[in-house]
C-alpha cells in the first residue's frame, strides 16, 4: 500500500535516445558495428514517460518475489503488461502528488527505513549491507520506499481521511448482517479484478468481460490461483496472488460477502460485475471468530499536531517537542490540547474517553500500552501526525454490546475505504492520458 520528477524533459531525452544511431569507424580497419540495446518509450503517461529499463528492472525484481513466493511464473508477455499498467497506475499517482504537495521528507523515509531493518532483526548497516549482497542499490531502494510512502499518504489523505461512517449505517449493519457476519465468521480469500473504465464503450466491455472469461477458465483448469492473479489482475495485490487475508463479512461489499457464502473453501467464485469492474473470488479458508466480553480499557488524551503541505515532518514533531518540553515543565495538559491539538477532541482538553483494544491505530496503541498512569509519551507517529499522549487510568470492563457497535463500524469504514480507493484510482486512471507504446518494435 508509486515516477519521476522531470516529465516534459524525459520525454525529449528519452526520445533523443531513441534517434541515435551507431555507425562504424571511418578507419582503414573497418570492425564489424556492434549493435547497442538503446532504452526506448514503452509507454506515454501525461507529459512523462515509462522506458523499457524501468520495465525491466521492474519484471527482474517481481520474478524475483514470485520465486520466492513459489508462485508459478505467468507468461512473460503477460506479466510485462501488468508490470507496465502497474508502472503506470503508480506514476499518476505520484505525478498527482507532486501537483497536490504531498512531499516526504528525509526524516520520515529515515524513519521508515529503520523500522524495516528491526522488522527483520538487523541493525540499520546490516539491512543495508544484506540488500547490496542481494544485488539491490540501496539509494533506488530508498526513493523506492519513499514513493510507497508517498503513495500511502496520498491514499490516507484523498480518500481514507474522507469516509465517514454514520450510526444509521451501524445501526442498519447490525440489523440486517448476514447470519454468518452474526456468528463472527471470517474468510481467508483472494481475488481478481479486471478493472473496468466509467465510461467503457460496448466494444471495450466485452474485451475486459472476455479477459476475465479467460482468466475464470485458466482457474477452474487447474492452474494456479496466484499465476493467474499476476496475469489477469488489476488489483494492487495482483503480484501477491491476489491474496486479500482475513475478513469479516462486514468488511467485504455484499457483493463479496453473499457470494462466499455459497462457496467452500478451495472453491472460486463465478465472474462477479461490481462498479468497479469484473471480479473471480477464491475461498482459501474461513473460521468462527470468538466475541470478547472483557478487555483492558485505557483512558488517555492526547495533542495532535498534523503533516500537510504547509507543516513539513520535521516542522511538525518540532512543534510536538516543544509542547512535550511545556508538559515536562509544569504546563497542564489539557490546556495545551485546547490550544495546540489539530483533533476533534481539541475542546474537550485531548480526552479520548476510555478506549479498548483496537479502537485506535497500531503505532498509538503500542505508545499508549507502554505509558503508566499520568506519564506523557515522548512525540509518537502516526498516520494521522504526531501525538502526545498520557494515559490518565486503566480497568478491566465488560464491552460485548459497545465492541459489537465499534466493530460493525470498524468493518463498515474499512469496506466503504477499499472501495472508495478503488474509485479514485479508477478515476485517476480515466482523466490521464496513457500512450502504450509496448508492442512497437524499434
Amino acid at each position: 500500500m508509486t515516477r519521476s520528477k522531470s516529465k516534459l524533459l524525459a520525454f525529449f531525452l528519452a526520445a533523443s535516445l531513441l534517434s541515435m544511431t551507431h555507425l562504424p569507424s571511418a578507419s582503414a580497419e573497418t570492425k564489424p558495428a556492434r549493435v547497442t540495446a538503446l532504452d526506448r518509450i514503452v509507454a506515454v503517461v501525461n507529459s512523462d514517460v515509462i522506458t523499457q529499463i524501468e520495465l525491466d528492472a521492474r519484471l527482474r525484481m517481481v520474478i524475483q518475489q514470485l520465486q520466492k513466493q513459489g508462485t508459478p511464473m505467468p507468461l512473460r508477455d503477460l506479466l510485462e503488461k501488468q508490470l507496465l499498467e502497474r508502472l503506470i497506475m503508480d506514476r499518476l499517482q505520484l505525478q498527482f502528488a507532486q501537483e497536490t504537495g504531498v512531499k516526504i521528507d528525509d526524516a520520515q523515509l529515515d524513519k521508515t527505513l529503520q523500522r524495516i531493518a528491526q522488522e527483520n532483526k538487523l541493525s540499520a548497516e546490516q539491512f543495508r549491507a544484506a540488500l547490496e549482497k542481494d544485488g539491490v542499490d540501496f539509494s533506488k531502494f530508498r526513493e523506492d520506499i519513499r514513493k510507497e510512502i508517498l503513495m500511502a499518504r496520498l491514499r490516507e489523505r484523498e480518500v481514507d481521511n474522507r469516509v465517514n461512517v454514520s450510526e444509521g449505517e451501524v445501526d442498519n449493519y447490525l440489523n440486517n448482517r448476514s447470519a454468518a457476519a452474526g456468528s463472527g465468521g471470517e474468510f481467508n480469500l483472494a481475488h481478481i479484478l479486471v478493472r473496468v473504465p466509467e465510461q467503457a464503450s460496448p466494444e471495450q466491455l466485452q474485451k475486459l468481460k472476455s479477459r476475465a472469461l479467460k482468466a475464470l477458465e485458466e482457474v477452474q483448469a487447474g492452474k494456479d490461483f496466484r499465476q493467474v492473479a499476476a496475469s489477469y489482475s488489476d488489483a494492487p495485490d495482483a503480484l501477491e496472488g491476489g491474496v486479500l487475508g482475513w475478513r469479516t463479512a462486514g468488511q467485504l461489499p455484499a457483493l463479496f460477502a453473499d457470494a462466499l457464502g455459497n462457496l467452500k473453501p478451495g472453491e472460486t467464485s463465478q465472474i462477479l460485475r461490481s462498479p468497479n469492474g469484473f471480479h473471480i473470488l477464491k475461498l482459501l479458508d474461513k473460521r468462527g471468530k470468538e466475541a470478547a466480553f472483557v478487555v483492558q480499557q485505557t483512558h488517555a488524551r492526547h495533542i495532535l499536531i498534523k503533516v500537510n503541505e504547509v507543516v513539513s515532518e520535521q516542522d511538525a514533531r518540532n512543534r510536538a517537542l516543544q509542547l512535550k518540553e511545556r508538559l515536562d515543565n509544569g504546563a497542564k495538559f489539557e490546556e495545551l490540547a485546547r490550544q495546540h491539538s489539530e483533533d476533534g477532541s481539541a475542546s474537550r482538553g485531548g480526552d479520548l474517553n476510555w478506549l479498548s483494544p483496537g479502537d485506535t491505530v497500531p503505532e498509538f496503541e503500542k505508545a499508549m500500552d507502554a505509558l503508566k498512569p499520568d506519564h506523557v509519551s515522548e512525540p509518537v507517529r502516526s498516520p494521522f501526525g504526531w501525538h502526545l499522549i498520557q494515559v490518565l487510568e486503566r480497568r478491566s470492563e465488560d464491552v460485548s454490546k459497545e465492541r459489537t457497535r465499534l466493530q460493525a463500524r470498524q468493518e463498515i469504514r474499512i469496506r466503504k475505504a477499499d472501495e472508495a480507493y478503488q474509485e479514485w484510482l479508477r478515476q485517476l486512471r480515466d482523466r490521464a492520458y496513457v500512450e502504450y507504446r509496448l508492442e512497437d518494435k524499434n
